[in-house]
């Protein structure tokens, strides 16, 4: 017995030192995935209510920048905002959580820091935005603030024209700043096809008709998607309805995105960062009526 003990000890180190590479491994691996550049993501939506003799508007959706150390900082969103402008977005739309709040990081940027980082993002119709939950946990008005500053109005339960679309900016659903009614009377003015933007998907039950596309974030499409597993997590009341991507309902389209940041770990897996491009034209020129 002791002679084959003796035999089986190189094994046994084998097997732990193989262990201990695939632990150190694993992090390296989900911090490469985390700061990839974000895959661009494509989607169309028609209108039946668009203009006629207008051309489609492409619409840049971003998503959860959680703006921190190390995963990523101003050099990497300028990074990031040249991948966008090089799409030519005639709109660029910013779904919330600019900020990061985690624990494990090595470095927290003010509001002055993370609004100078938007700067780079260029679109002829406008840069818009709406604040996230950790947004508001960590400082809502005056993240709002320095945003506005940087030239990216922060809409709050409000519509504003953009071009041809109706943009209706709702504020944070989780952290009970939404405002459904508030942003119905501040579109009720407005013509044309209306298009949503909150920070998450989870307000989509809760709008009326006319809203018929929605734009968002959140979930981080999962942000750790396991193999046999799925997702360890959505963030989202209502499970896998609204985890991820393109989602059609009878009356309505939501796009979710996954983001570009992280939160939590700064890790990725099954999850990469993306960014949409959606067109929105008339049912003569894309898919998918609304």
């Amino acid at each position: 017995m002791a002679r084959r003990t003796g035999r089986q000890r190189p094994q046994v180190k084998r097997i732990l030192a193989v262990l201990l590479l695939l632990a150190l491994a694993v992090p390296v691996l989900g911090y490469v995935n985390a700061t990839a550049d974000p895959v661009v993501r494509h989607a169309n939506v028609a209108f039946r209510s668009w203009p006629a003799d207008t051309p489609p508007v492409r619409v840049a959706l971003l998503a959860d920048l959680h703006i921190q150390g190390p995963d990523l900082g101003p050099e990497r969103m300028a990074r990031i905002a040249e991948q966008v402008n090089a799409q030519k977005p005639d709109l660029i739309l910013i779904a919330g959580d600019l900020s990061g709040d985690r624990t494990l990081r090595t470095r927290l940027y003010s509001e002055a820091e993370i609004a100078a980082a938007l700067k780079g993002f260029k679109a002829p119709l406008g840069v818009y935005a709406v604040l996230g939950n950790h947004d508001h946990w960590r400082d809502g008005p005056a993240m709002r603030r320095a945003v506005a500053a940087a030239g990216i109005p922060v809409l709050v339960n409000q519509a504003v024209r953009a071009g041809p679309v109706t943009l209706a900016g709702i504020d944070d659903i989780h952290t009970r700043n939404a405002d459904v009614e508030a942003l119905m009377r501040s579109a009720a003015a407005l013509p044309g096809p209306t298009v949503v933007l909150s920070h998450s998907p989870d307000i989509a039950p809760l709008l009326p008709p006319r809203f018929g596309l929605v734009l968002a974030g959140h979930t981080h499409c999962g942000q750790i998607v396991l193999p046999l597993i799925g997702y360890l997590a959505t963030a989202s009341r209502y499970g896998e309805r609204y985890a991820c991507g393109l989602v059609r309902e009878p009356g309505r389209t939501t796009i979710v995105s996954a983001g570009l940041g992280t939160s939590v770990l700064p890790f990725r897996f099954g999850a990469p960062p993306d960014f949409w491009m959606v067109t929105l034209g008339p049912l003569a020129r894309v898919a998918s009526p609304r």
